[in-house]
């Protein structure tokens, strides 16, 4: 047996059985979390992990047994205290105790790390310095002292900072771990339900999105990436990336007819558009420029004012049809697009089948933090051989195809 593998071996990957049971005979689950407030990422989540939800038109009872919770920030509105004497879970002061419940070894069989939330800096380039990094490290460091790993649930983007993001995919590989990570969003709904063929050959793509260029930018770029991965030859990475910003984005789309045809036909389907154009809507217009190894190009509109929700749309060699989506969000409780995210999240930590390659996130990861540098640099082109990045997307579909609930727009 290698170093690697007698070091950090699983105990068990194996299938577990989806049946509900007592809580006694669940896979016991371990919470990471900067904050636990009303609405937040950790309460869309956990909260369903506690109580049920709904995925796929079907009844999902609890399937774990949250037994910890560490909450980096504790803001008045905190939930984790009174969940804690509701549910019965323990509060931990650190990480470690929480993955260890004070045995000294790691005695829980999944972790599921949010760092989403809080009252963080911003740096200078507008990236909100969440302690993702510190906080999985931990996790790291127990797997490491105990000999073994189990399954991690980690919402959003790994880091702010690309040495510490692949750092940590680093970690995957090298202990051996089965990981999910990223947004929601490719597990929401999408109206109409379009799911792309593998090896479909895109030669162009268009996703547009609204709110806050670097939070909503990871959606917006993982959106895109969950449809153009299944394209002909498989995802091949990044060979530059730009952000634009202001009249530039008005000015590169009238330059690039095939840009303003497929945001045309994306925005078709957007549910929330308000009267008017987004020219004179969008105060703050934006665009990543994502040019990929394999040639694909894609752009990805920041249209805040104009509308509040998102689509994509794909141009297809030798289809005049444009195959287009919305991905859509409950705007309001009890946020169902969350749903799915959570569905997956507990699939992994109950079986240790990771639903996607993680690589998605490792590549949405550092496409962020590059445009986030173009933006910073006076939008400034940035190469990026870092991210020749390469796998292949799965057959399966995973996103939500139950009945859009109401609060429809």
């Amino acid at each position: 047996m290698t170093h690697r593998r007698r070091f950090l071996k699983l105990a068990s990957t194996a299938a577990a059985a989806a049946a509900v049971g007592p809580a006694a005979e669940r896979k016991k689950i371990a919470a990471v979390i900067t904050e636990y407030g009303p609405d937040s990422h950790a309460d869309l989540r956990i909260g369903r992990l506690l109580n049920g939800y709904e995925f796929n038109g079907q009844k999902i009872e609890p399937r774990l047994h949250l037994v910890s919770m560490y909450t980096d920030q504790v803001p008045p509105n905190d939930l984790s205290r009174p969940l804690a004497a509701k549910h019965g879970f323990k509060i931990c002061p650190t990480v470690a105790e929480a993955l260890t419940l004070g045995t000294g070894k790691l005695a829980v069989d999944g972790v599921s790390l949010i760092g989403e939330h809080g009252r963080y800096p911003d740096n200078e380039k507008g990236q909100k310095l969440y302690p993702r990094y510190e906080l999985y490290k931990q996790v790291i460091d127990v797997f490491r002292l105990s000999g073994r790993s189990v399954p991690v649930f980690f919402d959003k983007h790994f880091s702010y900072d690309w040495t510490k993001a692949k750092w940590m995919y680093d970690q995957h590989r090298e202990l051996g771990f089965p990981l999910m990570a990223g947004s929601g969003q490719p597990y929401a709904f999408r109206k109409p339900p379009l799911e792309l063929d593998l090896d479909t050959p895109i030669e162009r793509a268009v996703l547009y999105h609204y709110g806050p260029k670097e939070s909503y930018g990871f959606h917006s770029l993982e959106m895109l990436q969950c449809m153009v991965e299944r394209r002909k030859g498989g995802e091949t990475g990044l060979a530059s990336v730009q952000c634009l910003e202001g009249p530039e984005v008005w000015r590169w789309t009238s330059q690039n007819a095939w840009a303003s045809r497929l945001l045309d036909q994306a925005v078709a389907r957007s549910g929330s558009r308000k009267p008017g154009t987004m020219q004179d809507l969008v105060k703050r217009p934006l665009v990543f420029l994502l040019q990929y190894r394999d040639g694909l190009q894609a752009a990805v509109y920041g249209l805040d004012g104009y509308l509040r929700d998102a689509g994509f749309a794909a141009a297809i060699p030798g289809k005049a049809e444009i195959p287009s989506t919305e991905f859509w969000s409950q705007p309001g409780r009890p946020w169902s697009h969350c749903s799915g995210h959570v569905y997956y999240m507990e699939q992994l930590l109950l079986t240790g089948r990771m639903p996607c390659a993680v690589e998605r996130t490792l590549l949405t990861t550092g496409a962020l933090a590059a445009l986030m540098d173009s933006s910073y640099l006076g939008n400034k082109r940035i190469d990026t051989p870092h991210l020749a990045i390469a796998y292949r997307a799965r057959k399966e579909s995973l996103f939500n195809r139950g009945p859009v609930p109401p609060l429809a727009r």
